[in-house]
């Protein structure tokens, strides 16, 4: 079977060895181990064509992926789905994820990104072990395969200027030209490739070419470049390079340097397949690898609704201000789910719950957003605030008294016990939670209403005030004694309305950021739309709120479901000890099913 037609194919409805969800992609690593396809590879201990020495022992690893981004941005939720994978399958058949960075182009490439990509792979749960890779480290390799392309008559030193190889390049209905540079000599090209290394020319005046077919169908197949002139500081080598190979030429050959065999990319790199088959060939050919080589295999990516994983338009978000920051809790990126208090099971959750697929489809938004809910409802701890406060006055309760309520940290697992809430005679209740002139149905605080205070009194609502702009300003209420939850008698009050609340004496006051989600629209910028026109101007609002006591000790990144509101967590940038500041991760339910998908 060819490499090209082995990567076709729908998810398979089996269920594989390793108990996971079923996918296409599973079914190949399977179909590859039973056949002993990758067996008779060579490890050293580390990268490089080691392996070519017949000493060289074998590789231990039935099967080896790569999780290599490129460190010229910080990682989207996208990125997860494709570590998930990657470390995914590694671990369930025993073999070995490299973490490799495709560090190639020195003009955006730095170290923040680096830190900021291992950080993210942590996070979600995953470990490369001893297996931290960079393109750079392969350089010199990359410059003795690209002679050897040479010598061979596979690669050729082009002169033509950028709009010149543009114009001879063709269409996808017309073919290209060959250069008229194309036939120089094999000694022409290798002095002309080490003076290019040695600087003596400048930007654009040459590049080195792979010499395949100008009139191939597939326009990737064109003559690719597969090095330029770039007079760039690296972030790991400094000056020592002044020519960089094309990503395209370079990560087939570290695929192969490391011993992968599954190189697993998204379907916008099916048209590049043939390249690389026609690459690790032409070296193996040539005595510079040995077989068998890696198999790029492609998936769909993910289409997540509400958000633009472009690594462009996130760039654009960040330095024109629409968010703040990289981490922004609205940005899809793995640092600001994190800091908007989702968890690394509930990402992982959702990568298995979508597949892997060859189609492209859309996964909605809620999708994530379940997952979440899912994790929380079992991890977090419930606790009260109160976001729109309302003061309450309990006219008959003594001034200066107070007292402890008793309410459960999760309602189902006693073993989790209860903890304490002080009541007082002033309350913050929900501004929602008392209506004038309520409709019928409506069940909370009334005039002349009753309602049970959660895990409290219940109370009957005596009066309330109002400010001159007809804005109710304080309820006034009494309390039945023989009511406290919990106590002997009180379930003889049968009362609809249960609404919850804090001491005004004791709460913590706290900023409260609710956000949501960052486009208004399914599909920001679909059509010709510009995307910043469906920001959604309500995705972000910060408020004071009254929050029980216990909450004051809350530690960074620490989560909770607020009751009634949704799930919390201590923001992990700005809280400080004894000061948290929470951000709501997502609501109990989903609201914008309700709305019509408009906030």
């Amino acid at each position: 079977m060819s490499q090209s037609s082995r990567a076709t194919g729908a998810a398979p409805e089996t269920t594989p060895a390793s108990g996971h969800v079923a996918h296409f992609i599973r079914n190949i690593v399977e179909a590859d181990l039973a056949s002993g396809r990758f067996e008779g590879r060579r490890w050293p201990g580390r990268p490089g064509p080691a392996a070519l020495k017949a000493n060289a022992p074998a590789d231990p690893a039935p099967i080896r992926t790569r999780f290599p981004p490129e460190p010229n941005g910080y990682l989207h939720i996208g990125h997860a789905k494709s570590i998930c994978l990657n470390f995914g399958l590694a671990r369930d058949y025993g073999g070995v994820c490299h973490m490799r960075f495709d560090d190639t182009n020195p003009e955006k490439e730095e170290q923040e990104y680096v830190d900021a990509i291992l950080d993210a792979v942590r996070w979600l749960g995953f470990d490369w072990g001893e297996h931290l890779y960079y393109a750079s480290d392969y350089f010199e390799w990359m410059y003795e395969f690209a002679e050897l392309l040479i010598k061979n008559g596979h690669a050729y030193v082009d002169s033509l200027s950028a709009e010149e190889m543009r114009a001879y390049r063709g269409t996808l209905t017309e073919p290209g030209k060959d250069s008229p540079y194309r036939n120089r000599s094999v000694e022409e090209n290798l002095d002309l490739f080490r003076r290019m290394r040695a600087g003596e020319f400048k930007e654009g005046e040459h590049v080195l070419r792979a010499k395949i077919d100008m009139a191939s169908p597939n326009i990737n197949m064109r003559d690719p470049t597969i090095y330029r002139i770039r007079h760039a500081s690296h972030h790991r080598t400094g000056d020592k390079w002044c020519i960089y190979p094309m990503y395209t030429f370079a990560h087939p050959i570290e695929d192969a340097l490391e011993n992968i065999t599954h190189s697993l990319c998204t379907l916008e790199f099916e048209d590049q397949r043939p390249f690389y088959e026609w690459l690790l060939e032409r070296i193996a050919e040539a005595g510079g690898l040995t077989r068998p080589l890696p198999v790029q295999t492609e998936f769909a990516r993910l289409n997540l609704t509400y958000v633009v994983l472009s690594k462009r338009k996130l760039i654009q978000l960040v330095q024109e201000g629409h968010v703040d920051g990289w981490d922004d809790p609205r940005m899809p990126t793995i640092v600001g789910f994190r800091r908007r208090g989702y968890t690394p099971e509930s990402i992982r959750l959702f990568c298995e719950r979508i597949g892997i697929s060859k189609a492209d489809s859309w996964i909605d938004m809620t999708v994530l957003e379940d997952c979440l809910r899912e994790d929380l409802n079992e991890r977090a701890p419930r606790r009260i605030a109160v976001l729109d406060p309302l003061k309450l006055v309990i006219e008959n309760y003594p001034e200066g008294r107070s007292e402890e309520c008793y309410a459960p940290n999760h309602p189902q697992k006693p073993e989790w016990g209860k903890r304490a809430v002080p009541f007082s005679r002033e309350l913050w209740i929900e501004r929602e939670d008392f209506m004038e002139n309520p409709p019928k149905g409506y069940f909370r605080l009334a005039p002349g209403a009753m309602v049970r205070l959660r895990y409290g009194y219940v109370v009957k609502c005596t009066g309330f005030e109002k400010d001159a702009d007809g804005n109710v300003t304080l309820v006034r209420c009494e309390y039945l004694p023989d009511s406290k939850s919990g106590t002997p008698g009180a379930d003889q009050y049968k009362v609809k309305g249960n609404i919850h609340w804090v001491s005004a004496a004791h709460a913590y006051e706290c900023q409260v950021r609710l956000y949501d989600r960052l486009f208004r629209v399914p599909h920001p910028g679909a059509g010709d739309r510009d995307f910043l026109d469906d920001l959604n101007p309500d995705s972000k609002r910060v408020i004071t709120a009254y929050l029980e006591p216990a909450l004051k000790d809350a530690q960074p990144e620490e989560r909770f479901q607020f009751e009634r509101h949704g799930y919390f967590v201590a923001d992990r940038v700005d809280s400080k000890p004894g000061a948290p500041v929470f951000n709501r991760a997502v609501t109990l339910r989903d609201s914008w099913a309700k709305k019509g998908g408009q906030p």
